[in-house]
């Protein structure tokens, strides 16, 4: 959840109250860009459920430059990073540059595998070879989010102990390969998220998307795999704690 971002602005306070009041009271926030990193340190220190990471994410290719992985690298030394992200590949804008996002891309994973730290990966129009890239890093663990790919693809990344992140998209009655997936997977390697302010549920398209709509998505998954919200909710919990190292709030 990008709850640093601008758009929240002008409300940020209220809207992680009403998501705590709602239940949600425990997010990760990921970096974008070496400017966004002091931003989100700030605001974790004033939100107990909140919880930074620190990274370099594709789409904003312009923005990076090589000395900022020495800066990342300063900046998770302190300890309090619980993931190393938002990393990733994104292959659907045409004119980001795939051999420089290649190149941020296993530079991070490198530094995460030597800091022990999971990843929050974006794979858009590339999950294989995100896959591929992960593949050279063995011992790497994360969640690759807003999952996209197909099943054997889901397959691959358990394999390697990664999580799938899902989020909005899995509301939309449309999104058929997705909720087949959800809804078959095993539920030690599912997360849920938001994506705020991006990836609004169905129902809210073109709206800003907030932290209380993750309710939504946990009413669609339970719907889906035929379970109760709150046992969907007690096992997504517990596998953000542990592959966050993180303490669940009451």
């Amino acid at each position: 959840m990008h709850i640093d971002d601008a758009s929240f602005d002008r409300d940020r306070e209220q809207v992680l109250a009403s998501a705590a009041e709602a239940g949600v009271r425990l997010m990760v926030v990921p970096g974008i860009d070496a400017a966004s990193w002091p931003r989100i340190a700030r605001l974790c220190d004033r939100h107990a459920g909140l919880a930074p990471a620190y990274g370099l994410h594709p789409l904003f290719l312009a923005r990076h430059r090589p000395g900022h992985l020495e800066l990342l690298r300063e900046r998770l030394g302190d300890g309090r990073a619980v993931a190393l992200g938002e990393i990733g590949l994104d292959f659907y804008m045409e004119e980001l540059d795939r051999a420089q996002q290649q190149y941020y891309f296993e530079a991070q994973l490198d530094l995460a595998r030597e800091l022990e730290l999971p990843v929050i990966v974006h794979a858009r129009r590339a999950v294989e070879e995100v896959l591929l890239a992960l593949r050279r890093f063995p011992g790497l663990h994360g969640v690759v989010h807003s999952f996209a790919g197909s099943e054997q693809q889901a397959e691959r990344l358990f394999e390697m102990g990664f999580l799938l992140g899902i989020g909005g998209p899995v509301t939309y009655p449309r999104a058929k390969r997705l909720r087949h997936l959800v809804a078959r997977m095993p539920i030690q390697f599912l997360l849920l998220e938001t994506d705020a302010p991006d990836q609004p549920s169905a129902g809210h398209q073109g709206e800003r998307n907030e932290p209380v709509r993750m309710l939504g998505t946990l009413q669609a998954i339970a719907a889906l795999r035929g379970e109760s919200p709150e046992a969907i909710a007690a096992a997504t919990t517990a596998n953000a704690c542990r592959l966050f190292g993180l303490q669940a709030h009451g």
